[in-house]
């Protein structure tokens, strides 16, 4: 009875110092954050400690992928990753994973301004239409806030497009993508310059689309020039026949006469033979 209670009791403390030694395992990150703007690189660390069994080796991940040549198979509790360059491409989720039993890591975000660039900086669209103008944003965090406006002739004045603004504008929105639909064109008034912009926790960060607005003959222009290309290629024509006709006829009329006095000779000087046989 004593060496089953004793067993019990074993049990339990080998139990209690195995879920000890997970708990106390700790990783730490230095920093536990990059999102200083005016910081153009930075060294990620981590620092395991207490580790629940001996470290196999280790490896980071970027956004759940992991980095080209981060892998090792040292035993090292404190590793380090080089940022090179801190822009939109390098933003995002960094984890320090160690390959121990069972693996255990930490992450590290790298926070930059939204880095917005428009779909495309010209759109043309037809008088009466629907314009469709889209931005796009990448980097980390994405925004969290979409804006747009139409900037004055100098784009020193914006004025903010309000999403089912008397049913002539209508916004969409995702994380990292904006649409901006304006209905009805009028050449006079939708034609111009139009800004989006995102917004993060970091800031903002915008670009710009020009619309053009076509009339609604715009479409005819093709066509007329073709008509009167067809128009004066016929008035050439007809004005070269008209100018070679005479010099044509006064050609064929010489070239007509000349076989005549030829035949004339000829009928001569035979009648001028037959005459000569009879005597």
């Amino acid at each position: 009875m004593r060496r089953k209670l004793f067993g019990v009791i074993l049990a339990v403390c080998i139990g209690w110092f195995k879920a000890e030694a997970l708990t106390d395992a700790a990783i730490t990150t230095k920093p536990e954050v990059v999102n200083d703007q005016n910081q153009t690189s930075a060294t990620l660390s981590c620092n395991l400690t207490n580790p629940s069994s001996p470290i196999k080796g280790y490896y980071w991940t970027h956004n759940g992928k992991t980095i080209d040549k981060s892998e090792s198979t040292t035993g090292k509790a404190f590793i380090e990753h080089e940022i090179k360059k801190i822009d939109y491409h390098s933003a995002g989720l960094y984890a320090c994973v160690f390959q121990t039993e069972p693996e255990v890591n930490a992450t590290i975000e790298v926070k930059v301004l939204p880095h917005v660039v428009a779909y495309k900086h010209s759109e043309n669209a037809n008088e009466k239409d629907k314009a469709v103008l889209i931005c796009v944003s990448h980097g980390y965090p994405l925004p969290t806030d979409w804006s747009w406006y139409k900037l004055s002739e100098d784009e020193s004045e914006k004025t903010p497009i309000v999403n089912g603004t008397i049913d002539k504008y209508e916004i969409k929105n995702t994380p990292n993508k904006t649409t901006l639909y304006v209905k009805d064109l009028d050449i006079n008034k939708d034609m111009g310059m139009y800004q989006c912009q995102g917004t993060n926790e970091i800031g903002s960060a915008s670009d710009k689309i020009q619309l053009r607005v076509r009339s609604q003959l715009a479409a005819l222009w093709p066509f007329l020039g073709i008509v009167a290309e067809v128009i004066i290629l016929i008035t050439i024509i007809f004005i070269y026949e008209k100018r070679r006709k005479p010099d044509e006829i006064n050609d064929d009329d010489d070239s007509g006469s000349a076989p005549l006095k030829s035949n004339a000779a000829t009928n001569h000087k035979d009648k001028n033979v037959r005459q000569r046989n009879s005597n």
